[in-house]
């Protein structure tokens, strides 16, 4: 990076309030990749605050949505983008509000990645929007987990090539972050119906199915893993993909989720191995 493109201590402490699952695998991860991802995290979920808005109409989270993935294909900037939020702009959190400074925060060579992936999120969220989230088939499901976190493996496979020249498999890192995505879906699905009358499940399915549809992908995500070669993009993935194998396992067992003891000792195995070069 050149000393233009520094990136602001202010991004990361915003990144650490705003994810507990990713602010210590990101710190993992060598310089470069390092800034980049977090730009892109900060970017994503800044949309993902938009299309998971409490307070905002579905048809408004459309309308708006789809405006930001057209402006994330053209010449990006400031003004435009606080036009278009304007309507929401008070019921939005501090993430949100900044998008325009996560763009510049992201290293130039890496920053049509991430615009061309969240135009590609943007649109997708836009259109579940639309559709209430309504998730009847297998495909239905593909769908809408690829356009909330599935396409973030896609991102993660383009920043590995663009930082230390590495190609790996579409479908596995489209895997990685399906994998992820089904584990929550799997967690919050009683609260998801109940609060806001939504079923990530297609229709007949038992919650069996749902748990092989998470394994099936994290089987992917953990073939994916081993395909990469930098050190600091392997342990990037590792941890939250540990979280993940063992919130399944916590859930499989009839509880909730994991306990803090167990997230504090996944933390710290992964934080030992990745000092020990494993």
């Amino acid at each position: 990076m050149t000393k233009q493109e520094a990136f602001p201590k202010d991004a990361m402490r915003v990144l650490k309030e705003t994810s507990r699952t990713f602010y210590i695998p990101i710190t993992f991860l060598k310089k470069d990749m390092k800034h980049a991802v977090a730009a892109a995290y900060l970017l994503y979920r800044a949309i993902d605050e938009i299309e998971d808005h409490e307070a905002i109409s579905n048809s408004v989270k459309h309308d708006i949505l789809i405006k930001l993935s057209d402006l994330f294909k053209r010449s990006f900037t400031k003004k435009e983008y606080l036009q278009i939020i304007e309507p929401i702009k008070g019921e939005l959190p501090e993430v949100s509000l900044r998008l325009y400074e996560w763009i510049e925060a992201c290293p130039s060579g890496a920053r049509p990645i991430m615009m061309g992936v969240g135009s590609e999120m943007a649109y997708g969220m836009g259109i579940w929007a639309q559709r209430n989230w309504q998730v009847h088939t297998k495909e239905d499901l593909d769908d809408y987990t690829y356009y909330v976190a599935g396409i973030v493996g896609i991102f993660l496979s383009k920043v590995w090539e663009w930082s230390y020249g590495q190609e790996t498999d579409d479908e596995l890192a489209v895997g990685f972050g399906r994998g992820l995505q089904a584990v929550n879906i799997l967690s919050n699905q009683e609260e998801d119906l109940e609060e806001r009358g939504v079923s990530f499940v297609p229709d007949g399915w038992t919650r069996d199915q749902l748990f092989d549809y998470a394994e099936g992908n994290l089987a992917k995500a953990d073939a994916y893993i081993a395909t990469l070669t930098d050190r600091s993009a392997t342990m990037f993935c590792r941890l939250p993909l540990a979280f993940a194998h063992k919130s399944l396992d916590a859930m499989k067992k009839g509880r909730e989720k994991m306990t803090r003891q167990e997230v504090e000792q996944t933390v710290k195995e992964e934080q030992e191995k990745f000092n020990r070069g494993s």
